[in-house]
C-alpha cells in the first residue's frame, strides 16, 4: 500500500551549502515529488512535518552486514578472523533455530532506524525471517542467503533456499526487498559449488553478494592453490559477470582493481570491522581513482560491534587521509556519497541515495540542537565529522514515517530487546 502524501517544511538539506535556505520537500507515492522554497500546491491533505532546526539527509545505506548477528554482539571480541569464525561464531550459529533470526533482524533494524540507516544488504541464514522483519518494519533491504559448500548436486538445499528466496521476495514489500545469491567466500565454497551458484544466478536472473579478498591469509592461500588472487579466481569462474557486491576487498592488487572496474564490481568497504579483526585497510583511494562504485558497510555487529553508519563514514574519511597523508583524500562530500548514493548503487538502485525530485523518498531528519552542531557552519561537515547517531530524529522510507521525534512507529522496542536477550542466552549457552 502506497504511503500517504507527506510534506516536510522548514527543512535544511545537507547538500544545499553554503546558504542552507529552509525548504519544502513534498513526497507522493513513495517518491520525492517537490523540492523548493515556495509551498507547493496539491498537498492540502498531506501529513505535515515541521522540520525547523533539522537537516534532511538521504537515508544511509549499509552495503554489507549480517544483521541477525546482533544476537552475538560482544560475544567474541579481540580475535583473529579465522579463530573468531571457527572457535566462536560458527559453533554459536550451529545453535540457531527457526525464529531466532527474526528477532536478531528486528534488533538490527531497530538499531539502524534509530541511527539513520534506511537500507541494508544482508547475507545470513533463515532469510525468509529476515524478509518478514523487513516487510513489517518498513525498511529497505537486499537479502542473500549465505552459501557455503564442499559439494553440489541438484538437490542442494542451500542454493535452492536462496533461489526460493529470490522467487518469493524479490521486488516485494512495495519494492523495498530485493534478493541476490550469497556465496560466502572462496575459502568456504569449492569451485564446483561456486560454478553451481553462478549457473543458478544466470537461470533466475539474480546478482551476487560475496566476501572477497578480506584477509592476507585468504589471498595467500588462493595464490598457492590457484595461482591467482581471489578477484581473478572469481572472474575465472564467471562470478564477476553476474553483477557483484564484493564485501571488504582489502587485499586487492592494482590489477584486481582494474579488473573490478572493467567488470563493474561494486565494493562494500567495511573500515571498522576490518580494523577490529586486524584484516587491514582497503585501498579505497585507488578504487575511487578507477571509478569503482564503493559503498560503506558495518559488517555484522559481532565484529564491529554496532551498526552505526555515521561511525563508518567518519572512519572511512579519516583512514583515507591517514593512509595517503593527503587531507583532501575522501572529503566529507565523498564520504557522505559513499554512505548514501554509492551504497544505493551497490544494492542495484539508480534512483536512491539523493534528495532529488523523482528519487525514492528515503530521508532522515537530523536534529541540529546538540552542542556538536554549533556553531552552524558547514552542515555536511558537521554531519560527517561531528554528529552522533542519536541525533537522528525522524526516519522516512518509501515515503512512510518509521520514526518521528525519536519515537519508533513500526517496532515494539521492549519486546525486541526481551526476545533478543532470550535467544542470545541460548545460543551461547548461558
Amino acid at each position: 500500500m502506497a504511503a500517504k502524501d507527506l510534506l516536510i517544511k522548514n527543512v535544511q538539506i545537507v547538500t544545499d551549502g553554503p546558504t542552507y535556505a529552509e525548504k519544502y520537500i513534498g513526497i507522493k507515492k513513495g517518491r520525492i515529488d517537490y523540492i523548493g522554497e515556495a509551498e507547493p500546491k496539491g498537498y492540502e491533505k498531506a501529513d505535515v512535518i515541521d522540520a525547523r532546526g533539522k537537516l534532511a539527509v538521504p537515508g544511509f545505506v549499509n552495503a554489507h552486514t549480517h544483521i541477525a548477528m546482533t544476537l552475538l554482539r560482544s560475544y567474541a571480541d579481540d580475535m583473529l578472523l579465522m579463530d573468531w569464525l571457527q572457535k566462536k561464531v560458527w559453533p554459536a550459529e550451529a545453535n540457531l533455530k527457526p525464529g531466532d533470526c527474526y528477532w536478531g533482524t528486528q534488533l538490527g533494524i531497530l538499531e539502524m532506524i534509530k541511527s539513520g540507516t534506511t537500507a541494508f544488504a544482508d547475507m545470513y541464514f533463515f532469510m525468509d525471517e529476515t524478509a518478514r522483519a523487513v516487510e513489517e518494519t518498513g525498511v529497505r533491504a537486499c537479502l542473500s542467503r549465505g552459501l557455503t559448500g564442499d559439494k553440489y548436486d541438484k538437490k542442494d538445499e542451500r542454493i535452492a533456499e536462496n533461489a526460493s528466496l529470490f522467487k518469493e521476495w524479490h521486488g516485494k514489500a512495495d519494492g523495498r526487498i530485493t534478493v541476490m545469491l550469497g556465496p560466502h567466500a572462496i575459502y568456504t565454497c569449492t569451485e564446483d559449488f561456486l560454478r553451481a551458484i553462478r549457473d543458478v544466478s544466470e537461470d533466475i536472473g539474480s546478482e551476487l553478494h560475496m566476501h572477497l579478498s578480506e584477509t592476507k591469509g585468504e589471498v595467500d592461500d588462493c595464490m598457492k592453490k590457484c595461482g591467482m588472487t581471489p578477484i581473478a579466481y572469481a572472474d575465472s569462474l564467471g562470478l564477476l559477470d553476474r553483477g557483484l557486491i564484493a564485501a571488504h576487498a582489502v587485499w586487492v592488487t592494482d590489477d584486481d582493481i582494474r579488473l573490478m572496474a572493467a567488470k563493474k564490481v561494486r565494493v562494500a568497504h567495511n573500515p571498522q570491522s576490518n580494523l577490529k579483526l586486524a584484516s587491514g585497510i582497503a585501498p579505497v583511494q585507488k578504487m575511487l581513482k578507477e571509478n569503482l562504485t564503493v559503498g560503506l558497510g558495518t559488517d555484522g555487529a559481532t565484529s564491529n560491534n554496532n551498526l552505526d553508519m555515521l561511525e563508518e563514514m567518519r572512519l572511512c574519511s579519516m583512514l583515507g587521509k591517514g593512509v595517503t597523508l593527503d587531507p583532501l583524500c575522501i572529503p566529507a562530500q565523498k564520504a557522505l556519497a559513499m554512505a548514501t548514493e554509492e551504497g544505493a548503487k551497490c544494492l542495484g538502485y539508480k534512483d536512491l541515495g539523493q534528495i532529488k525530485e523523482g528519487y525514492l523518498a528515503d530521508i532522515v531528519l537530523y536534529d541540529m540542537s546538540s552542542p556538536a552542531w554549533h556553531p552552524l557552519n558547514d552542515r555536511m561537515s558537521l554531519l560527517v565529522y561531528a554528529a552522533s547517531a542519536s541525533d537522528a530524529d525522524t526516519v522516512i522510507v518509501n515515503g512512510k514515517v518509521l520514526m518521528e521525534n525519536r519515537e519508533l512507529k513500526t517496532i515494539d522496542a521492549e519486546k525486541v530487546y526481551a526476545e533478543a536477550d532470550r535467544v542470545a542466552a541460548r545460543l551461547i549457552g548461558k
